[in-house]
């Protein structure tokens, strides 16, 4: 399969089964849009000769194995080890954030904190279930998890007490509004975390609208100066500033900007999953939000250019190295070897199912008891999402997010087709990044 895609004045082919990717003339383009993609597309204007040499040139590839290479389709080895938990430190928030999928941080039910006695249990329930694996994860998640920081903390030193006596390894992530942050969680942090994820949807007038205090006040005052200390201390440690887009501000590309102008070098901004309707990411808005993307990646190549380059998340591909096949079609991982921990220790398979009964598969006290659940999932992997058979990002997206898509279609195997679009146009900006990258000898910052 190949994909021909056009990027402002630039053309693209994208050869799904090598991971080759081509720049090419517009002929080449239509021709092969036309012929292999089926595409309606005029080629009328194409003389005899540009036909020719668009043949040529694509046999040429071909031949060496560049182009229409034909795709492998490998069902993933999965095991039943465990290698990570989302541990819901707290169902609890000091923030009231309109689209929070999470209730506001009680998710649905009442508001509680993990005690300790739990989060040692899920420490060992991780231990215990994770076979041969040397290096486990931990990501505490809330509501807010500095509401609950003292089990926090102790549960990282049990952690790694434990996992020394294991023969294994911890690694930790918080995810944080950053409104509890100061100097002696900064240097917890620091010394402890592996990464940090820090909100911040932009722009004032933009966070304001949405991330508000349980007062009903704007919070980008309480936490900008907050976030802008943590960076100027965490050296060379991972960490990002994560935003959310909405119908709100589909100029979503300015809030990106003005979070690089910030100082963060480190940045995510996801589009919202919600059902609330002037807010919910909807097909009309798909043509502005392609564009966005578009300004969006101009102004990141020209940063780069500059010498003032920043990560951002949605624009990392690698087609030379990055994950093996097996990783590329095995889906998230969620339900059988990553599962969310509830305050009181009930297991999810990720924190998008915490709370919906329908999908509580056990306890960090009794273990799995709904391995139906788990084999499901554990058998879900790109190659049971039919939506995607035809799909060129397909080895890069990996099928999608299974809660987007059973929240929205009912099925995990079932994309959210919304979604996908967006992922494509992403996947296309970041192809032509690296194109451009390449071309102009730009090295990463």
């Amino acid at each position: 399969m190949i994909h021909v895609f056009n990027y402002r004045d630039k053309n693209y082919i994208y050869d799904v089964g090598s991971g080759s990717l081509h720049e090419c003339d517009k002929p080449t383009a239509d021709y092969l849009k036309a012929k292999e993609e089926g595409a309606d597309i005029d080629i009328t204007y194409l003389t005899d000769e540009q036909i020719r040499e668009a043949i040529e040139d694509s046999e040429a590839l071909k031949a060496q194995g560049l182009l229409f290479k034909e795709e492998i389709k490998t069902y993933p080895m999965k095991s039943n080890e465990v290698k990570a938990l989302c541990i819901h430190i707290c169902h609890d928030c000091n923030f009231r954030c309109r689209y929070c999928f999470a209730d506001e941080g009680a998710y649905h039910a009442k508001r509680e904190s993990m005690t300790f006695e739990t989060a040692k249990a899920a420490v060992d329930f991780l231990i215990k279930n994770s076979g041969n694996r040397k290096v486990l994860e931990m990501d505490f998640f809330g509501g807010e998890p500095l509401m609950n920081l003292d089990v926090l903390k102790k549960t990282v030193y049990y952690a790694k007490e434990a996992g020394v006596k294991a023969g294994k390894k911890f690694l930790f992530t918080t995810t944080t509004n950053a409104l509890l942050l100061n100097d002696e969680t900064i240097t917890f942090f620091n010394e402890e975390m592996e990464n940090v994820v820090l909100s911040l949807d932009g722009r004032k007038e933009v966070h304001d609208a949405i991330r508000k205090s349980v007062n009903g006040k704007g919070t980008f005052d309480l936490i900008i100066d907050k976030i802008k200390k943590f960076i100027s201390l965490r050296g060379n440690k991972s960490y990002y500033v994560r935003g959310t887009f909405t119908a709100k501000n589909l100029d979503f590309s300015k809030d990106v900007l003005f979070i690089a102008d910030q100082g963060v070098d480190s940045i995510s901004m996801e589009p919202v999953v919600t059902e609330i309707d002037d807010l919910q990411i909807k097909t009309e808005h798909l043509p502005a939000i392609e564009k966005e993307y578009e300004n969006l990646c101009e102004a990141y190549l020209k940063r780069h250019e500059e010498g003032k380059g920043f990560n951002f998340f949605h624009f990392n591909i690698d087609l030379e190295g990055g994950p093996c096949l097996s990783k590329r079609v095995s889906a998230c991982g969620a339900g059988n070897e990553y599962f969310s921990v509830t305050p009181n220790g009930d297991l999810y398979p990720c924190h998008q199912f915490a709370g919906d009964k329908n999908f509580r598969m056990g306890s960090v006290f009794t273990g799995i008891e709904r391995a139906d659940i788990r084999e499901k999932f554990k058998n879900s992997c790109l190659f049971t999402r039919k939506k995607c058979e035809n799909c060129f990002a397909k080895f890069i997206c990996s099928g999608g997010c299974s809660a987007n898509n059973y929240h929205f279609n009912g099925d995990i195997d079932e994309p959210y087709e919304t979604t996908c679009a967006m992922m494509k146009k992403r996947v296309e900006c970041a192809m032509h990044l690296l194109a451009e990258k390449k071309a102009k000898k730009i090295t990463e910052n």
